[in-house]
């Protein structure tokens, strides 16, 4: 997304980020990596000790301008990731889906797996169909953030959506 490689540590085992990651992003912004809520090949145990520390870091941070949900769009949602578009929802915090790995499947697949994410519950919440292969949705991510970023904050000091 930002285009750089290496940037983000990553793992071909789902839930590996297990702390807060911080990414400054030209010293204009930061993006944080928070662990997954989703499908992760984790214990039940470990995947539940993420939810305090999740929920305490998206409630508590009053110039959070918006929260990016990354699904993998062969496994759809997952129920802890309904849980979390509700509780941004709750805190007023914007959030968009990005429905990653989407040049892994085949045109009529994608079309498929995008309607089934949308019809899922997401319809408040945008979804963005994203390869980090080719390079699809990233001009959609860095305009969902530019939007948020420049929007009158609210007077809870959340950004109005």
């Amino acid at each position: 997304m930002v285009g750089r490689r290496g940037l983000a540590r990553t793992s071909s085992t789902p839930g590996r980020t297990q702390q807060l990651n911080f990414f400054n992003i030209n010293d204009l912004f930061v993006l944080v990596d928070l662990p997954g809520y989703g499908y992760a090949k984790v214990s039940h145990t470990a995947r539940d000790a993420w939810r305090p520390l999740v929920e305490s870091y998206l409630g508590t941070r009053g110039i959070l301008t918006g929260v990016i949900l990354i699904v993998d769009v062969r496994r759809g949602f997952e129920e802890e990731e309904f849980q979390l578009l509700d509780f941004l929802s709750t805190l007023t915090i914007p959030a968009l889906v990005l429905a990653t790995k989407i040049d892994k499947l085949k045109r009529g697949a994608q079309a498929k797996a995008l309607k089934a994410i949308a019809a899922a519950g997401t319809d408040v919440v945008p979804v963005v169909a994203f390869s980090a292969v080719t390079g699809e949705g990233v001009p959609a991510v860095w305009k969902t953030i530019a939007d948020w970023t420049r929007a009158p904050r609210g007077a809870a000091g959340r950004r109005a959506r």
